[in-house]
């Protein structure tokens, strides 16, 4: 309940509202820059160089420090949240393939898309269903940056009462 007392309002999608290959481009996109992959990287206590020293990164075959890429698989997901599970997801069931095939660097832009692959009630779970979802990121000039699947467990649609 709301602190008004009525239903939350959600944005994301009620199982009934994810067929498969549905295609959903999302609306927020995101510049990333150094204080994001900084903080990102000391936080979850990873001190790879390519990510924090400039110096070391000058000399490596980027040319550049690169942006975290769990930083940029999170921000993928979370990209994705406001259009397909805010409010509707039970749980995130986990990923599948992660693939990041081209780098993101510091003031680079990344925007996401998301397909269905699959979506199915659940057999355990009445009123929920299964959803698999290919989250795919782009940079600025539409090189794909990263992909990944992810299984969730979605509201269905609730019934009136």
């Amino acid at each position: 309940m709301s602190a008004a007392g009525g239903a939350r309002p959600v944005s994301g999608r009620w199982f009934e509202d994810l067929p498969e290959g549905l295609v959903v481009p999302h609306a927020i996109t995101r510049t990333i820059n150094e204080s994001d992959n900084t903080l990102f990287s000391t936080l979850t206590m990873n001190p790879q160089p390519l990510h924090l020293d400039a110096h070391f990164a000058a000399e490596s075959e980027f040319g550049e420090r690169l942006v975290n890429s769990m930083m940029t698989l999170a921000m993928l997901v979370g990209l994705s949240v406001y259009e397909l599970t805010l409010g509707t997801t039970v749980a995130n069931l986990g990923f599948g393939a992660v693939e990041f095939p081209a780098p993101m660097f510091h003031g680079d832009t990344l925007r996401a898309e998301s397909t269905v692959l699959s979506a199915r009630p659940s057999s355990s779970r009445p009123g929920q269903g299964i959803v698999a979802f290919e989250h795919r990121g782009y940079n600025q000039r539409d090189v794909l940056v990263a992909r990944c699947e992810r299984t969730a467990l979605m509201r269905c649609r609730p019934q009136d009462t």
